[in-house]
C-alpha cells in the first residue's frame, strides 16, 4: 500500500582519484509514503556485502549505519590467486630472460638454440605458461594433462607449490566453516604461516586481510555473498561491449531497465 515518495536528500562521498582527479559519488535513498497515515517509510538494512574499497565502505557506514558488513569472500580469494599468478609470471620472465641469454650466446657460435623440453613435451616457458588455469583449480578438478603439468611446475619450482597450497588452505576456511569463532581462531593460524614464509606478495595478501579481518569473518554469521550482484555487473558490462560502448547514457539505461528490469 505504499507509494514511492521521491528520495531522501543526497549525500557526497569522495572516491579514490582517478588519473589524479577527485571522483565524487552522489547518493540518494528512495523512501516512500503511506497514503492513509501520511507516514514515510526507507528501508533500513541490516547487512550489506561489498568489496574491500574504501569508498564502499565509506557509502555503506553512511547510508546504512546500523548495518553489518560483509566482505564478500571471493574478493578476498581473488587476491590470494592474483599472488599465485605473480609468482608464477615472475619466474616465467626469469626464464624467458635465461633463454634470451642463451639463444644470443647460440647464434654468436653459428649454432642454433634448442630449449630442453619436459617430460610432457613442453619447455620450461611453455610450462609456465600453461600452468595458469591449474592454478585457479582444486588437484580434484585438474585434468589428466593438467595433473603432469602441475607435477612438473611443483618439482621445478617449489616456491608456487608452497603458495598454491596455502590459497587451497584459504578457500577450504571459508567453504567449510560455519562458526565465526572456529573460522577466527583458523584465519589466524593461516595468517601465522603466511608470514613465517616470508614470500612479500603473500604478506601483503595477509596484510589486507588483517585491515578488514573483522568485516571478513562476519561473512561467517550467515555466509553472505553479493554474488548476485556482481553476475548482474557482468551482465550490464557484457550488455555495453555489444554495442562497442556507450554515448546516450539516458537510452542506454532505458534499454537496460527494458532488459533487466
Amino acid at each position: 500500500h505504499l507509494h514511492s515518495k521521491g528520495f531522501l536528500p543526497e549525500i557526497e562521498v569522495q572516491d579514490f582519484p582517478i588519473r589524479g582527479k577527485a571522483v565524487y559519488l552522489r547518493i540518494k535513498r528512495r523512501h516512500w509514503e503511506d497514503p492513509s497515515t501520511g507516514q514515510t517509510y526507507s528501508r533500513d538494512w541490516s547487512l550489506v556485502t561489498l568489496d574491500m574499497a574504501g569508498s564502499m565502505q565509506k557509502i555503506a557506514k553512511t547510508c546504512f549505519p546500523r548495518a553489518m558488513q560483509v566482505i564478500d569472500r571471493f574478493h578476498v580469494q581473488k587476491l590470494v590467486y592474483e599472488a599465485v599468478q605473480e609468482l608464477r609470471i615472475t619466474y616465467r620472465w626469469q626464464v624467458i630472460k635465461e633463454e634470451n641469454k642463451a639463444m644470443k650466446a647460440a647464434k654468436e657460435k653459428g649454432e642454433v638454440h634448442k630449449a630442453e623440453e619436459l617430460e610432457n613435451g613442453d619447455t620450461l616457458r611453455q610450462l609456465l605458461a600453461r600452468s595458469r588455469y591449474l592454478l585457479f583449480k582444486s588437484p580434484d578438478k585438474w585434468t589428466k594433462s593438467q595433473k603432469i603439468r602441475a607435477e612438473l611446475l611443483f618439482k621445478q619450482f617449489e616456491d608456487i607449490k608452497h603458495v598454491y597450497y596455502y590459497s587451497l588452505e584459504l578457500g577450504k576456511i571459508f567453504s567449510t566453516n560455519y562458526d565465526k569463532d572456529v573460522a577466527r581462531a583458523k584465519l589466524a593460524l593461516w595468517y601465522n604461516k603466511i608470514e613465517e614464509y616470508g614470500y612479500d606478495t603473500f604478506t601483503t595478501v595477509a596484510n589486507s586481510i588483517e585491515n578488514h579481518y573483522e568485516r571478513i569473518l562476519n561473512f561467517f554469521v550467515n555466509r553472505s555473498t553479493n554474488a548476485a550482484a556482481e553476475a548482474f555487473n557482468a551482465k550490464i558490462k557484457a550488455f555495453r561491449a555489444s554495442f562497442r560502448g556507450v554515448v546516450d547514457m539516458s537510452f542506454f539505461l532505458f534499454r537496460l531497465a527494458k532488459v533487466y528490469a
